[in-house]
């Protein structure tokens, strides 16, 4: 095996091969993708082979089938990540949270990284919501909702909508995998929701370098509740 095949995503021949025809074909999200009938045809393949490996794209969010009008090229959202990644957090129990762990680790390294970029970026009526949404989670004792919200708004603005869909995969995976295993629920709240408003107040001043050191503190209180 090459290395190029290595890198490869873990699909089956034929949904590989319907891959490369829609990039062979330069198709983009909202194209309509070749009928059944045209994909058995040109791959010479029955019409069960041909449902299994759409499903199987469908499941990736690279296809998306729209019944009564035919089958398009979807946006492959990252949220097909969460289930693996909950799964390896799961799955790794060499102390029962190392897993979880490693995800906010992950989640960590991508939001410290790009909060700097938002300090002095965000409108005023960005930081307004954030500002309320801090409000909201002192008022509601954390709701993980709302703190869902916070951080969904921090990255809303941006061009790279990657981001936001990384974040959003390691969010659901993180409450997927705390779900499964034994993960302690006391929190400071005071204490948590000064972190968020310490974020808000390094962006509104502008300071990419309190914005990363306030990032960076809220991801070190994470990690220390994990610890106990």
């Amino acid at each position: 095996m090459t290395a190029s095949q290595r890198r490869r995503p873990a699909l089956d021949p034929l949904s590989r091969q319907i891959l490369d025809l829609i990039h062979r074909r330069n198709l983009r999200v909202g194209d309509p993708i070749p009928t059944e009938l045209e994909l058995i045809d040109e791959l010479a393949v029955s019409r069960n082979s041909v449902r299994e490996a759409v499903r199987a794209l469908r499941a990736l969010g690279i296809v998306d089938i729209r019944h009564g009008h035919g089958t398009f090229v979807g946006d492959a959202p990252l949220a097909a990540l969460s289930p693996s990644l909950a799964f390896r957090a799961v799955a790794d129990r060499s102390d029962d949270l190392t897993g979880l762990r490693d995800l906010v680790d992950l989640r960590e390294i991508v939001e410290v990284g790009v909060v700097e970029r938002l300090a002095g970026a965000l409108p005023t009526s960005t930081l307004d919501t954030l500002d309320a949404l801090c409000d909201e989670m002192a008022a509601t004792h954390l709701d993980p909702d709302v703190d869902r919200r916070f951080h969904q708004t921090l990255y809303a603005t941006l061009d790279n909508r990657l981001v936001g869909q990384l974040v959003e995969a390691f969010w659901d995976a993180y409450e997927a995998a705390r779900a499964a295993l034994t993960v302690s629920t006391d929190v400071d709240a005071a204490h948590t929701v000064a972190g968020h408003r310490a974020i808000v107040a390094a962006l509104r001043a502008g300071d990419p370098d309190a914005a990363r050191t306030a990032m960076h503190d809220h991801f070190t209180d994470i990690k220390h509740r994990l610890s106990r």
